[in-house]
């Protein structure tokens, strides 16, 4: 049993991971009038979330960064969200053998717990699936069809009719938002909750995070801090834009501290709240 300090909000104590965020009842939190947008990130020390293949130019998780501590608290976010939000870059880099499939909740043995708590809790088994993507071009893992899951198709005007209707003749609803070169954060989640979900989960990387922030539509942010400097030469971080100014501003809610093992580097798991200053032009 993994054991973490809770070093706020304080007075802290010894916490059991198991159960960590799922205490958090984000289920609870989200409604039609006032969706509950989340995202999860895991960085090093000097703010690596990825690395990037000097070859390819893929971008690639050191199996230094990765722990089994952290996976099981991002099972435990992702069980609680009526819909993922993910990118075409992500299905790309999944079917290159890049990245793992992260789409499906409770397919082993070992995480079956969180289905059954989807099921107890009254969720759908899956949660559907929103893939963001200008190119339209990715491929689709035989798993979303294998679990029934409602996947659709995000882009934008400028779009390629060919490829929003090959698409469509393949059965995949493609939901326009914007007329931008990025798929708008604000659009995306109006489209969704019309759609009746209202809890989201972003596993869609850097620009969707940056587009939420940007748009005000970010409702919590969880980051996981490994105890280590990455470095290397080519790398992304968790914003990738132009400065975010009074937008990007944080209140910090939760901080635990996980001295880690022989096999694992120590880390910290925080939560925080953005603070949405209300500016002009939104």
């Amino acid at each position: 049993m993994t054991i973490v300090q809770q070093l706020l909000p304080t007075p802290g104590g010894k916490k059991t991971l198991s159960g960590l965020y799922l205490a958090h009842a984000l289920h609870e939190l989200g409604s039609l009038s006032d969706p509950f947008v989340y995202g999860n990130f895991l960085s090093s020390l000097d703010g690596r979330i990825s690395l990037v293949d000097a070859r390819t130019k893929d971008p690639y998780l050191p199996k230094t960064l990765t722990n089994a501590n952290d996976y099981r608290l991002f099972l435990e976010l992702h069980a609680q969200c009526d819909c993922l939000i993910t990118h075409g870059g992500y299905l790309r880099s999944m079917g290159k053998g890049k990245l793992g499939n992260i789409l499906q909740v409770g397919t082993t043995s070992e995480t079956k717990e969180f289905l059954d708590w989807r099921t107890s809790h009254g969720f759908a088994l899956q949660p559907a699936i929103a893939i963001a993507s200008t190119s339209l071009e990715f491929p689709i893992p035989p798993s979303i069809r294998q679990h029934n899951q409602p996947c659709y198709i995000v882009t934008t005007a400028r779009a390629e009719r060919k490829r929003v209707r090959n698409w469509e003749d393949a059965g995949y609803p493609v939901i326009v938002v914007g007329d931008g070169k990025m798929v708008s954060g604000q659009a995306l989640v109006k489209a969704l909750r019309e759609l009746g979900y209202y809890r989201m989960y972003l596993i869609a990387g850097p620009h969707m995070l940056d587009t939420m922030i940007r748009e005000q539509q970010l409702s919590r942010l969880y980051q996981t801090v490994s105890l280590q400097l990455l470095g290397g030469e080519t790398f992304h971080t968790m914003i990738p834009g132009i400065p975010l100014g009074e937008k990007g501003q944080m209140q910090l809610r939760e901080l635990y501290y996980d001295p880690g093992n022989d096999h694992q580097c120590a880390q910290l798991f925080t939560s925080f709240d953005p603070l949405r200053p209300s500016l002009p032009g939104l």
